[in-house]
Formats: C-alpha cells, sequence, structure tokens
C-alpha cells in the first residue's frame, strides 16, 4: 500500500524538477542576453587608455605631498604592512566592487599610531592602481613591491603587472626599478626577505578565458640589483602552483603554507543516448595545506659579485593542530617567530547552481619552528595581585599626603573659624584647578571581529592590525570598511581604530530577477526532495615528507604532542612563569641570559669584544624570542589557573629579600 502510494508522489517531483529546470534555462537565457547588451561596452574600453590617463594625472603632482585626511574607503586585495622606523601604517592601492562597478586605487595612506591619525601620500611617481599585489620590507628598511592587476569597470578585460617599485618609508617617495629580466606579470603572489634578497614567489594569470597558477620562484639581490630565477633540476620536488598563500622569513630562507588553486577534475555529465556514463572536464577548487621550506645557501666570499645563491625547497610534514576544516583567504602575517592568522572561508559546492560557505573569526598562531597552530583566545583584564607591598611601600607616601592636607584645614580653620567653612569655602572651589577635557577612548570589545576572509594584517610593536575583509551572503559581496587592534602580547580586547557602515550593494536589474526567482525555487525546494549533491571542497594533505638529514633546525610534529611539557631535560634555557610580562621574565632571568651568550662567544671567538651594553642587548633578544616561543603554552597554563582560583605565582627564592611579616615556610 505504502508503495503504490509513493509512485504519484515520485512522478509529481519528478514533473516539479523538470519544471523548475527549464524555468531557470530560460532565465540563463534571458539573462545571457541582457548581460551581452549591458557588456557591450566593456569590449571598447581600451586599458591601455584608462592607465594613460591615470598617469596624466598623476603628473600634475609635482612633489611628494602629504595631508591629513579621513581614514582609506572600502577595499579589498590591497597591501598594508608596519613601517620599519617607528610607529606608523603603510597602506596601499586595493579594489572595492559595489555589484556593478570596480574601483581600484593608487592611494597611499601613512596610518599615524601614537597621533591616531591618517595621511594621504601624492607623488609625481608612485604605481598605477591595482589590487592583489604584494609588497615586503627588506633588511636595510626599504619596501619592495610588485605586480597587481587592473581591470576594466565591469570586468570584462583584465592587465597583470610585472612593474617593480621601492618605497622609501621615511620620504614616502616611490622608485621604479628597471630590470631586462625579471618575474612575468601576476597577481596574488607572495613576497618575503633574506639577508640580501627579496623572496617572490606563485601567483596567477587571468586572461579572461582562462587562469593560471604559477610556482616559479624569483630572488632579487638588493645590493647587485639583480633578478635570479633558480631552475631546478626535473626530479625536484616543489610546491604546486597556487596563489594566495602564507610566505614568512626564516633565517636560514623562507617557509610556505597553505595556498588557493583550481585543478582539473572530472565530472559526471549524465548519461549519454546509448545509457553510458558522459564525463566532461572541470575546474575544481583545492585549498592546499602543506607546508615547504626554502633553504638559501649564499655563495662565498670569494665568489663572483653575480653568483647566485643556492637554493632548495624541503617539505616539511602538515603543522598540528591545522585549521579544520579546511579554509582559504586565511591571511597571516609574521610576527616573532609565528605566522599570526585571522578569518578565512570554507567552501562546499552544491551544484553549478551555487556554493556553501562558511566564515570563520579565528585568531591563530602558527608557531613556525614548532610547526604547530594555536588558537589565541581573548581574555579579560585581571586585577593586580600585588597590593599588599603597594600598599606597604607607599605608606610613607600618603602619610605625608594626609600630613600637609591636616595642616592646610588647620590653616583655613583658624581664619574662617568653622570647619564647614573649609568644606563650603567658594575661594578654595574658585581655586580648585580644572580638569581638561579627555580625549575619548576608542570602544574596546572582547569578541573577535565578524568574521571575513582576505583581510590585511600588520603588526607594530607587538600590536596586530585587521583592515577591511570580505564576507559574502547570497550573491552579494560586502567589503568590511573598518580597523581593529588586538595586543598580541595581552589578548585583553579588541580596539576598534574605525568603523563606518557598508554601502548598499548595486545589483543590477537581471540580478535582482535572479534572486526574486531563487527565492522562489527554494520555496519549491521545500517540498521537493532531491537527495544531497554537497560535493566537498578539494583539500591537498601532506604526501610522505622527505627526510632532512642534515641542517634540520625545525622540530619533527610529530615528536610534539598536546601535553608534552613546556620545559625539557635537553633545554636548559630559562621559561617564562604564568602572569610573568616580559620585563619581569628578563629581570629574573638575564644573568642566565647574559652568560649563554658569553659562552657562545667563547665557543665561536675568544677575541671578540663586546661592551656590557651589547651583551645586555643580545641576552635580552634571546629572552625576547623565548618569551614569544612560549607564549601560547604559557598562556593556556594562565587560562588553567585563573579558572582554579590562582591569579599569580610568586617564588620563595625571589623573595628572599623582601623584609615583613612572612615567615619561613613550614
Amino acid at each position: 500500500m505504502g508503495k503504490k502510494d509513493k509512485k504519484p508522489k515520485t512522478a509529481e517531483q519528478k514533473a516539479r524538477v523538470a519544471a523548475k529546470q527549464e524555468k531557470k534555462a530560460t532565465q540563463k537565457q534571458k539573462k545571457g542576453k541582457t548581460k551581452a547588451a549591458a557588456d557591450s561596452d566593456v569590449e571598447d574600453v581600451d586599458l591601455d587608455d584608462i592607465r594613460a590617463e591615470y598617469e596624466q594625472q598623476q603628473a600634475q603632482f609635482l612633489k611628494v605631498t602629504e595631508s591629513l585626511c579621513e581614514p582609506p574607503s572600502a577595499r579589498s586585495s590591497a597591501t598594508i604592512i608596519g613601517s620599519p622606523s617607528c610607529k606608523e601604517l603603510l597602506l596601499f592601492g586595493g579594489e572595492y566592487f559595489n555589484g556593478a562597478l570596480a574601483t581600484f586605487y593608487n592611494d597611499l595612506f601613512v596610518y599615524l599610531i601614537d597621533k591616531d591619525e591618517w595621511r594621504k601620500v601624492t607623488s609625481p611617481n608612485s604605481p598605477l592602481p591595482r589590487s592583489g599585489h604584494a609588497w615586503t620590507r627588506s633588511t636595510a628598511g626599504d619596501i619592495y613591491l610588485f605586480g597587481g592587476e587592473f581591470s576594466s569597470p565591469k570586468q570584462g578585460t583584465f592587465y597583470h603587472y610585472n612593474d617593480f617599485w621601492k618605497l622609501d618609508p621615511s620620504s614616502r617617495e616611490w622608485t621604479r626599478i628597471e630590470s631586462k629580466k625579471g618575474p612575468p606579470a601576476r597577481s596574488g603572489h607572495r613576497m618575503t626577505f633574506f639577508k640580501g634578497y627579496i623572496v617572490l614567489f606563485g601567483g596567477f594569470q587571468d586572461t579572461s578565458q582562462q587562469t593560471k597558477y604559477l610556482q616559479d620562484l624569483w630572488l632579487y639581490d638588493t645590493h647587485n640589483f639583480t633578478w635570479y630565477n633558480p631552475l631546478l633540476p626535473p626530479a625536484t620536488q616543489k610546491p604546486d602552483p597556487r596563489s594566495s598563500f602564507s610566505m614568512h622569513p626564516h633565517d636560514a630562507g623562507a617557509i610556505l603554507y597553505g595556498g588557493y588553486s583550481r585543478v582539473k577534475a572530472t565530472a559526471n555529465a549524465g548519461k549519454t543516448k546509448g545509457g553510458g556514463q558522459a564525463s566532461r572536464s572541470v575546474l575544481k577548487p583545492l585549498v592546499h595545506q602543506d607546508t615547504w621550506f626554502l633553504r638559501i645557501t649564499q655563495p662565498s666570499t670569494d665568489a663572483p659579485a653575480n653568483t647566485p645563491p643556492t637554493i632548495r625547497w624541503e617539505r616539511r610534514k602538515k603543522p598540528v593542530n591545522s585549521p579544520n576544516p579546511s579554509r582559504a583567504g586565511a591571511t597571516q602575517v609574521y610576527h616573532k617567530g609565528r605566522g599570526i592568522a585571522f578569518g578565512g572561508v570554507h567552501d562546499v559546492e552544491e551544484s553549478e547552481e551555487g556554493m556553501d560557505s562558511e566564515f570563520f573569526d579565528n585568531l591563530l598562531a602558527w608557531n613556525i619552528d614548532r610547526n604547530r597552530f594555536f588558537q589565541l583566545t581573548l581574555r579579560r583584564p585581571r586585577a593586580m595581585a600585588k597590593r599588599q607591598v603597594d600598599d606597604r611601600s607607599n605608606r610613607k607616601g600618603r602619610g605625608k599626603l594626609d600630613e600637609e592636607e591636616l595642616l592646610r584645614n588647620l590653616a583655613t580653620l583658624e581664619v574662617k573659624g568653622t570647619l564647614d567653612a573649609v568644606e563650603t569655602s567658594p575661594k578654595q572651589i574658585q581655586a580648585e584647578p580644572e580638569v581638561a577635557p579627555t580625549k575619548p577612548m576608542k570602544s574596546s570589545l572582547f569578541n573577535m571581529p565578524h568574521p571575513r576572509f582576505n583581510a590585511q594584517l600588520a603588526v607594530e610593536d607587538d600590536i596586530l592590525y585587521i583592515f577591511g575583509g570580505t564576507f559574502e551572503q547570497g550573491d552579494r559581496e560586502y567589503t568590511f570598511d573598518e580597523m581593529w587592534a588586538i595586543d598580541l602580547g595581552k589578548l585583553d580586547g579588541v580596539q576598534e581604530i574605525y568603523k563606518r557602515e557598508l554601502d548598499n550593494w548595486q545589483a543590477s536589474e537581471h540580478d535582482s530577477d535572479d534572486s526574486a526567482s531563487d527565492d522562489e525555487d527554494q520555496s519549491e525546494d521545500d517540498d521537493v526532495d532531491e537527495g544531497n549533491t554537497g560535493v566537498p571542497l578539494l583539500t591537498l594533505d601532506s604526501e610522505s615528507p622527505t627526510d632532512i638529514k642534515e641542517a634540520v633546525m625545525l622540530e619533527d610534529p610529530e615528536n610534539v604532542s598536546g601535553d608534552t611539557p613546556i620545559a625539557t631535560a635537553t633545554d636548559t634555557r630559562p621559561y617564562p612563569r604564568p602572569f610573568e610580562n616580559l620585563r619581569e621574565f628578563f629581570s629574573r632571568t638575564s644573568t642566565a641570559w647574559q652568560d649563554r651568550v658569553l659562552d657562545k662567544m667563547r665557543k665561536g671567538d675568544p677575541s671578540i669584544n663586546r661592551s656590557i651594553k651589547e651583551l645586555r642587548k643580545l641576552a635580552f633578544d634571546q629572552a625576547e624570542t623565548m618569551w614569544w616561543d612560549c607564549r601560547e603554552e604559557i598562556t593556556a597554563l594562565e587560562d588553567e589557573q585563573e579558572a582554579a582560583g590562582i591569579s599569580d605565582i610568586v617564588s620563595i627564592s625571589d623573595r628572599n629579600n623582601v623584609s615583613g611579616a612572612v615567615g619561613r615556610r613550614r
């Protein structure tokens, strides 16, 4: 009986599905005709004419000027970096798409952190408008920029740059570097630095018909002003073509993690007339999760001047605690041996009609040497637990202040005659100094900014800055017009630098028709069960890693477990304690670090003479590296102890010189 009742229902479902597919085919045909008419002017746009017009406008500036301005407008795919010389942030380029037209920028903005001011820099010689470019700092303090992309307003035609620029952060002056042999045009690539070299890898080229992902490596010698394209043997392992990955500097080269690309795959295309299964070739999105170390060996001192360095790619194992699920657009920025990542998006391709996406607001720290990810969580500021010591040290000062106040009251009493006059004296009220109006404090939150992907990150003075980012809802794409700051040492909240409301999405007429029809189709889908056709996004796991038997400087992640204690028998370096900041850590362990520096100098070259100030600076650098290297584990211990009611830990050995009522331990 049940089967008989089910047949008419199944036939009805098939009829609804067929009607729905016919309706969508008609809408696609109408949409194609409307789009062809709307985009008819795209083919007539000459990108060379647009770029020439930008050059003419730029030539009107006679010198480099810097003026006070509002924060930058909303934009994506820009670049932001901390200034090497002072507390400043530099932001350049980017694009904004409102649903109908794309606008590209070549503005250079400077954010003065101490003054909380934005400055706009105009120059007669600066790169043309672009997005998807890359830049990095050099060891000398200059900033190098390469590539990027530019398109027509309706994104019908694309142009990729292959120009190379140097920016002086102090004078704000751009200089174009001309070279005969350099990297081809691209965008979505990444750059970093190693000693006197600028390292460039990957990216993509979009020709409107197809997208080609790249895997070539380029090194620029900042001393000899020469590009090198090291060619590896065919059998040598190297990273697959990709873009939007993370690349960080290292003492022995560079580190690469993750990325995004689209690869060819085979999909079912229905059945043939003979009843067989047809297939077609499609491009599937691929999120890379592998890690590579680029080892760079500089030429010997007696080698010719133009001798290129020796490079080798070494594959590492997959990092421990990698983000799950895998995500694209989780931007990273380098900070004290770690890659700080924020946000990202995980896509699940349901069908050819749409994509289901999950956005994230996680803040992660990738410890490069340990090859391990840590979750960074915000923590509310805790009260200081040293009131008793402060009261003892300030008792004398408070007594002196109370004595002075008593003498003033006695003097006033002799003149006025009563204590009430002391409280209500008009002269005394007028003599009180006026409190100067304080500058309004910026709002601070204890939750992360809205989930997003492709946010621009920068670190300056241990403060993480999050600029912009993109969020998608349905067919609409929102670009955030805001910037936030997080103290990576304290993690005591998210400070708002500025925030503006999002602009309205400018959807075209046929897009609105599509959204209406999609809503109607959704209501029909509630009654029709077509089965789960979701296809998860492809993820690339590491293949069998190569064994590094020589010059091993990176820890095997398989030997690191979540229960491994921080201090080990083989590591004799001092370790930070819970609730101990960097200054307290170095004050407690400075002697041990200086002894380590002296021992290292004796083993190396005993004739090297260093002043006490230089020795202390080297010792502090090592202590700072250790403090940041253990920061995530120490934070976890602090959270556990605070949950148990422990707010501070004091060593008895550190209190031997403290006098008071504290007796010996019983």
